[in-house]
């Protein structure tokens, strides 16, 4: 009997410490209501001013946070105004980079005779009437030089000191680099679309940067290997840094579509499976879904969830998600 009423006692007490405490009447109910009322004002991320529990409230209001002007300056959170904008119809191509045409020499020796001295190798840069070799004549048995007719810079060169330079063999290979031509191989019937004048921006394999410039020509043919048309643009190459024979990848804009309102690709953010930009409202930064229609590498067409003029964060927005996903996970008991 004595062990039913322990065991009964012990249950008693552990349901009343599950049970919610009810806060005292009097000046001790005071101050739990004013130690909830400080809690709600403390909190400046998530749901607004929704308290934990009230769901329904919670889906009304728009997930934000709040920055300090500064804070955000110094962390380069930059906002532009929605407004009307183009979307481009692009086609992302694949090309190889490529000398122009008449601007690479193979220079050769006159007379067949030993080499007696080479003074240019691969990758040098020569100026036109530099001599690049010179060769002792079995015909005359004197010596003469071989120079080259172009400046640029030597692509190969195929003979050694002491070995006999056979006439007409190509001693070097220089081409003139400055300027180079891209051909971009277009498949199907993406070919209908292009024609010269077109812009172009042309990228090395893994860069988002590219040089800008258009489309000289579409080629008559077809590359046999790939069955591809060829179209050619040609870029400047002053500092040397495209390299013949780099693949390298283009897009092509076709037409340029007006749209009412868009922003830049660098606003939109994923949150909770929705689409989002965040709109600056003072030093506030609310999350708002929208609906996204056309896009290319740089804009997107807002559909519905935007006005124009809204201020909209269009670089570093990652960091508005990341403060607002670290509020809500703060509340989360």
């Amino acid at each position: 009997m004595k062990y039913e009423l322990l065991i009964a006692g012990v249950l008693a007490l552990s349901l009343s410490a599950c049970a919610p405490s009810k806060p005292a009447a009097g000046a001790g109910g005071n101050r739990a209501d004013n130690h909830a009322d400080e809690n709600d004002a403390g909190h400046e991320h998530g749901q607004g001013k929704a308290g934990h529990g009230e769901e329904a409230d919670a889906e009304e209001r728009p997930e934000s946070t709040v920055i300090a002007a500064e804070i955000a300056r110094r962390s380069g959170i930059a906002v532009a105004a929605a407004g009307p904008g183009t979307i481009a119809d692009e086609h992302e191509v694949q090309g190889l980079v490529t000398p122009l045409e008449g601007r690479v020499a193979r220079i050769t020796a006159r007379y067949p005779g030993p080499v007696r001295s080479l003074r240019a190798n691969v990758g040098d840069r020569v100026r036109a009437g530099q001599t690049l070799a010179t060769i002792d004549s079995n015909l005359s048995l004197t010596t003469y030089a071989v120079a080259t007719p172009i400046a640029g810079v030597v692509l190969a060169r195929n003979a050694s000191v002491g070995e006999v330079a056979v006439e007409g063999t190509a001693l070097f290979e220089v081409a003139d680099l400055s300027t180079l031509w891209v051909d971009l191989h277009v498949f199907g019937a993406d070919a209908t679309h292009l024609r010269p004048g077109l812009p172009v921006t042309v990228m090395r394999m893994g860069d988002e940067r590219g040089v800008e410039t258009t489309l000289d020509r579409i080629l008559p043919g077809t590359a046999t290997a790939s069955q591809s048309t060829v179209a050619r643009a040609s870029i400047a190459n002053a500092d040397g840094l495209w390299r013949p024979g780099s693949a390298v990848r283009a897009r092509v804009t076709v037409e340029q579509q007006p749209v009412a309102l868009a922003v830049p690709l660098t606003a939109l953010q994923r949150m909770d499976e929705r689409d989002v930009v965040f709109v600056r409202q003072g030093e506030r930064y609310l999350a708002r879904p929208v609906r996204i229609g056309r896009r290319d590498a740089a804009r997107m067409e807002v559909l519905e969830g935007l006005k124009p003029g809204e201020q909209v964060v269009v670089e570093q927005s990652f960091l508005i998600k990341a403060d607002i996903e670290k509020s809500g996970a703060s509340h989360d008991h």
